[in-house]
């Protein structure tokens, strides 16, 4: 009956803080990303309150507790570290440079810059678009000016 009601209030505190972000105008990613954090909190609240209220030893409490929170921030951090990894891949691999041109799904334009996260592309028209490296990495990617270099490497 406890946890039926902490899962209702999770969900009400929840929905207060997306409506509050969505009238700040915030992303629907960043509204996600709130969502689950908050999710992922009170997710380790609520086993802290289950393993609390059984009795269990301390030694036990504190590795159940430790290993749900690494748990929970691996799953927070998924996208962001599938995107560094992505990135140092391509830069260990030499895919792209600043100045190349590029074409990923339907967007052609020069790289302006390469991070860790992201890469920054102007387009024809003068437009900034940013892609996520794990995309990069996962879509067909045509680079018009690395066909020399990275041919050589083969």
């Amino acid at each position: 009956m406890a946890l039926a009601a902490f899962y209702l209030a999770s969900e009400l505190f929840t929905r207060v803080i997306t409506a509050a972000a969505k009238r700040a105008g915030v992303g629907q990613g960043q509204v996600r990303l709130i969502r689950e954090g908050i999710g992922s909190i009170f997710v380790v609240l609520a086993i802290i309150a289950v393993v609390h209220l059984s009795g269990l030893t301390s030694e036990f409490t504190t590795l159940t507790i430790s290993g749900i929170v690494a748990i929970a921030l691996s799953l927070a951090l998924q996208t962001t570290l599938s995107n560094v990894i992505s990135g140092i891949l391509m830069l260990l691999d030499n895919t792209l440079r600043v100045n190349d041109i590029i074409q990923y799904s339907g967007t052609k334009g020069e790289v302006v810059k390469i991070g860790l996260r992201n890469i920054w592309v102007t387009t024809e028209e003068g437009h900034l678009v940013i892609i996520a490296n794990s995309q990069i990495a996962s879509g067909p990617l045509i680079n018009y000016t690395a066909g020399e270099r990275l041919l050589k490497k083969l």
